[in-house]
C-alpha cells in the first residue's frame, strides 16, 4: 500500500468543533474517614472527547469515578456536570441530571431475574412516562448499536461477559446521555472481545457525538480509545494529555506505570538471611 492510501485509511481523530467543557472537577479533596484519598484534583472533560483516567492500585481511580457519579461527596472542591455542580443542587435536580448521565458498571450490573430487554429498559421506566411500546422500540434501537440485535429475550445468566458488557452499554445510553462514564469496560475479557468494546467506544462516541471518560488500568485499551489521558498517581494527577505525551513524558512514575515496572524493594535474599539470623539471636 503506498503512503497516499495508508494515509486515506488512517483512523483520524475528530477535532472538536465545539471545546465546551461537559465536566469540570475543581480542586477536589476527598476522603475515606480520616484517610484523605484525592488531594485537590483539577479535571476538565470536553465535549466529545474519550477522556481515560489511568493509575495503578489506589491511585484515586475509583475514588475519582464515584465522585463524579455523585456517589461519593467530596470533603473539600466541586464537580461540575454540564455546567451543574453536582453536590451542592437539590435532590430533584441532580436526579434531572442524571438522566443526561449514563453509567457502564464493571461487571455489568444487569438485573439477573430480567431478561436483556428488560434490563436495557429500566431508566425508560424510571425516568419516563413513555408506553411500553415505545420503550422497547427505543430499547432495541440502542440494541442494534451495540450488536446485540436479536438477544432481547435471553437472561443475564444466558449471555456471555462481552455480551454483557454490551448490554451493559445499551441501559447506559437507552436515555442519549450526554456523557457516559465506563468503569473498566475490557477488565477480564479476552483481546478479540476487549478489543470489539474499544471499537464500541468509539463507535458511540462518533456516531452519537457523546463525552465518555473510561476508567482503565487496560494500556493497550487505554492508548487505542483516548483522545486525552489523566493518569493519576496516589490521589494527585501526574498529567493530563494525549496518547503521545502520555508515551513522550519523562515522568518516572508514568513510565513505570507503562513499562510495568515496580517501585517496590525487592529484598534480597542474603539480607533477608542475615536479618532472620539477627533475629534469632
Amino acid at each position: 500500500m503506498n503512503q497516499s492510501a495508508h494515509q486515506a485509511h488512517a483512523y483520524i481523530r475528530p477535532q472538536f468543533v465545539d471545546p465546551r467543557t461537559v465536566v469540570e472537577v475543581k480542586k477536589l479533596v476527598t476522603h475515606y474517614g480520616a484517610r484523605e484519598i484525592l488531594h485537590g484534583i483539577d479535571l476538565e472533560i470536553r465535549e466529545g472527547e474519550v477522556m481515560v483516567i489511568m493509575g495503578g492500585s489506589g491511585s484515586g481511580k475509583s475514588t475519582l469515578l464515584n465522585t463524579l457519579l455523585g456517589l461519593l461527596h467530596p470533603t473539600s472542591g466541586s464537580v461540575r456536570i454540564l455546567g451543574q455542580d453536582l453536590h451542592s443542587i437539590s435532590d430533584v435536580q441532580r436526579t434531572k441530571l442524571r438522566q443526561k448521565m449514563g453509567v457502564a458498571f464493571q461487571g455489568g450490573a444487569l438485573f439477573s431475574s430480567l431478561s436483556v430487554l428488560e434490563n436495557i429498559m429500566l431508566p425508560l421506566r424510571e425516568h419516563t412516562r413513555l408506553d411500553v411500546s415505545t420503550m422497547r422500540i427505543m430499547a432495541r434501537l440502542k440494541m442494534q448499536v451495540v450488536n446485540l440485535d436479536g438477544f432481547e429475550n435471553l437472561m443475564p445468566a444466558e449471555l456471555s461477559g462481552g455480551m454483557i458488557k454490551r448490554a451493559a452499554f445499551a441501559r447506559a445510553i437507552v436515555m442519549d446521555p450526554r456523557v457516559l462514564f465506563c468503569d473498566e469496560p475490557s477488565a477480564g475479557l479476552d483481546p478479540v472481545v476487549a478489543s470489539a468494546i474499544d471499537d464500541l467506544i468509539l463507535s458511540l462516541r462518533d456516531a452519537m457525538g457523546m463525552s465518555i471518560v473510561v476508567v482503565t488500568h487496560e494500556l493497550e485499551s487505554a492508548f487505542r480509545i483516548a483522545d486525552r489521558i489523566c493518569v493519576l498517581d496516589k490521589g494527585n494527577i501526574l498529567l493530563v494529555g494525549t496518547v503521545d505525551e502520555v508515551r513522550a513524558t519523562d515522568n518516572e512514575r508514568i513510565q513505570n506505570l507503562l513499562n510495568r515496572r515496580t517501585e517496590e524493594k525487592i529484598l534480597d535474599p542474603d539480607q533477608y538471611l542475615r536479618n532472620l539470623t539477627a533475629a534469632n539471636d
